[in-house]
């Protein structure tokens, strides 16, 4: 039986939410292992002037927990 983790992280960028998405979970995995899938919980964006500057993403992670990891 697998066990799952959760983790609530939030991303920015300054190009879309799913940009901000994608650069958040690559940036994640790069220090956890057995990532299986992402909820988007909120998404929000910072405004200069009249124009949208920077998308922010809540994410929850799921992984999978390695009982035989060394």
């Amino acid at each position: 039986m697998g066990i799952e983790k959760h983790l609530k992280i939030t991303g920015v960028s300054t190009v879309s939410w799913k940009d901000a998405v994608v650069q958040t979970v690559n940036e994640a995995a790069k220090t956890l292992d057995y990532i299986c899938s992402v909820k988007v919980l909120d998404q929000r964006a910072k405004i200069e002037g009249r124009k949208l500057v920077e998308y922010y993403v809540d994410l929850e992670l799921s992984f999978v927990i390695d009982r035989d990891r060394d």
